[in-house]
């Protein structure tokens, strides 16, 4: 499967952010850095910017994104102004369509919070949105950009089919789900920025593979503690590893082969994204930030020796403000 990839993830040819430090940043790079908005400062200026609907509903975005998804908060700051509010209503709306699965005993439940989503989606193209802060920033969006309906629902059909606690039977399934939900959520995000272009669209479609194979590969620990195992099962049978391997925290060579095949595909998937750098929008760039976040975890998890439970993958890394700031003043993904 990824076997052309292999050498390379495990030699000396690292997966971290291959030149980012080939140019000079400017020297008041730290100080940059240091002025992007927090949630102090976003506080502050909700009172200008929410306009119709429920008040401090663009601040109730951004703090969820932050407590739920620090990666896309710190993207999101970085985004021209006057599409940021568009871009968090997007991420805040992936997240509470992410969080059902987590949140829910019964599939039943899921079920009818999945169809809330789908008849809130309706009600946002007939302007009658429901009186809920997300889908108030998401209607906002849609009128704003003219938003595609059809990736909306999309992504809300694949969550909802992914209600069901199986393992994914093969890869293709894995990368076909990442494909209808963080791929259709880079779409959208296209759409804000005001992107129409093909090579801006194949690039958003691996970077949504990449993202929902690193997903899923952090999320292991997790749900090895709640006696779950969603990785790929053709390349668990390839290696001779069970589920109860994972349950167990095995840490057998035959077990990292499986995180090092899946980790080789997402590097794939990134190497074949920026294959289109040159071709792709400047514009663009902003969608694509979330790749600096795919990287640094893929090279954390070569330095364990693709140990998907070393304590190490679950900590925050302290500079990858920085490292977005850099990446964004680069103009790069």
């Amino acid at each position: 499967m990824a076997t052309s990839m292999l050498g390379s993830v495990r030699g000396q040819r690292p997966l971290g952010l291959v030149g980012l430090f080939r140019r000079r940043p400017p020297r008041d790079v730290w100080e940059r850095v240091r002025r992007l908005p927090g949630p102090s400062a976003v506080r502050r200026s909700v009172a200008a910017t929410s306009g119709p609907g429920i008040p401090g509903s663009d601040h109730y975005c951004l703090e969820l994104l932050r407590k739920r998804d620090y990666e896309s908060y710190l993207c999101s700051l970085l985004f021209p102004a006057g599409c940021r509010n568009s871009v968090s209503a997007l991420r805040a709306f992936n997240v509470e369509l992410a969080q059902v699965k987590d949140s829910v005993s019964e599939k039943t439940i899921g079920l009818m919070r999945m169809q809330f989503w789908k008849k809130a989606v309706e009600d946002m193209y007939c302007d009658n949105p429901p009186h809920q802060p997300v889908a108030i920033e998401l209607w906002k969006a849609v009128k704003r950009h003219n938003l595609t309906k059809r990736w909306l629902l999309r992504i809300i059909d694949e969550r909802e089919k992914n209600l069901d606690d199986k393992a994914y039977h093969s890869i293709q399934e894995l990368e076909n789900y990442a494909e209808n939900t963080q791929s259709s959520l880079l779409y959208l995000t296209l759409e804000v920025l005001g992107v129409k272009d093909l090579h801006a669209d194949h690039a958003a479609s691996h970077i949504g593979k990449a993202q929902g194979i690193v997903t899923c590969l952090r999320a292991t620990p997790y749900h090895g503690s709640r006696r779950k195992v969603f990785l790929p099962m053709d390349v668990c049978v390839q290696h001779g590893v069970s589920q109860e391997d994972f349950l167990r925290r095995n840490q057998d060579k035959n077990v990292r082969d499986v995180i090092y095949d899946l980790a080789s595909q997402a590097h794939l998937h990134l190497k074949h994204a920026r294959s289109f750098h040159r071709s792709v929008p400047a514009k663009a760039l902003p969608a694509f930030l979330q790749t600096v976040a795919l990287e640094d975890y893929l090279k954390k998890i070569q330095r364990v020796d693709f140990d998907i439970f070393h304590p190490s993958l679950q900590q925050k890394n302290t500079l990858l403000p920085l490292s977005l700031y850099i990446q964004s003043w680069r103009k790069r993904y």
